[in-house]
């Protein structure tokens, strides 16, 4: 098949989440099949940060389904959600 770039966006449970410490757990738990390309920072409201990644995998080995279910098990992740998925060319 191909690669693909999926933007994913992180919620964290409360404004008071350490960002960094975050971000390097959400470095640490990209699994090997996947490519970590950045992370952005996106104010919501009242303080409260999302992280949108963006990665990059191969659509033939299940897509970002190892991704999402390693982030969903970060401590101090309230929710995760796909925002945006593109082939590679």
């Amino acid at each position: 098949m191909g690669e693909v770039v999926a933007t994913i966006k992180i919620m964290p449970e409360s404004p008071d989440i350490d960002m960094s410490k975050l971000k390097n757990k959400i470095r640490s738990s990209i699994p090997e099949s996947a490519e970590l390309y950045k992370i952005e920072e996106e104010p919501v409201a009242f303080g409260l940060i999302a992280l949108n990644i963006m990665v990059i995998v191969d659509d033939a080995a299940g897509g970002t389904e190892n991704v999402e279910e390693n982030l969903s098990k970060i401590e101090g992740v309230s929710n995760i959600e796909v925002t945006d998925l593109r082939r590679l060319i």
